[in-house]
């Protein structure tokens, strides 16, 4: 099972500004899905074999640190 994240679009918004999309990324920042909601975007990834991890902070989401990060 690989990991992937769930991340806001757009991308660099302070916390409390509005989320068009969140996109699932491997680690290589490729995009592999786009959804409307949080929960479709984790729901996709779990049934495509992936373990979904979410930023604990908005704008903290630099996945070579494991401490920004936790599992959906």
């Amino acid at each position: 099972m690989s990991i992937v994240f769930i991340e806001p679009r757009p991308k660099g918004l302070p916390e409390g500004d509005p989320v068009e999309a969140y996109v699932v990324e491997d680690h290589a920042d490729h995009v592999l899905a786009s959804h409307k909601t949080e929960r479709e975007a984790i729901d996709w990834a779990r049934q495509h074999g992936h373990s979904p991890h979410i930023a604990r902070v908005r704008h903290l989401n630099d996945k070579r640190r494991p401490d920004h990060w936790r599992a959906a």
